[in-house]
């Protein structure tokens, strides 16, 4: 079997808000409708699409892998815009960056709080 990950849906107060800011963020295209959704599509062919919620959102975490290069630049956006960010997941190490595996990573939010993870070698991959 080669279940591959197609989609998910992502719930948002405002779904178009919500994919333009993550697309702004990793550097993807313009995030595009498709029913009541926003959709915004990962460089791998998985789609994240937004919904919007009128109910509370809860959390979820997303994580991307991305190019060292790609790391700079969305590192400086989160430098542009003054988010705060972490170097964990438990939000303990509040303006740093990791250098798990060999590689760099950081952690931020979204306007709707959903946890977002940049890294730039696989959990496991590296010294």
């Amino acid at each position: 079997m080669t279940a591959q990950l197609n989609h998910t849906i992502v719930f948002s107060k405002d779904n178009k808000a919500g994919a333009t800011f993550l697309a702004e963020m990793l550097g993807l295209p313009a995030p595009v409708p498709f029913g009541p959704f926003v959709v915004v599509e990962a460089g791998n062919g998985v789609s994240l699409d937004y919904m919007t919620t009128t109910d509370d959102v809860a959390y979820a975490h997303y994580a991307f892998l991305i190019s060292e290069e790609e790391f700079d630049q969305v590192f400086a956006r989160i430098q542009e815009k003054n988010l705060d960010y972490w170097g964990d997941p438990h939000g303990q190490h509040r303006g740093e960056i990791n250098h798990d595996d060999g590689g760099r990573g950081v952690y931020f939010h979204s306007p709707d709080g959903h946890h977002l993870e940049v890294i730039t070698r696989p959990y496991g991959s590296g010294s």
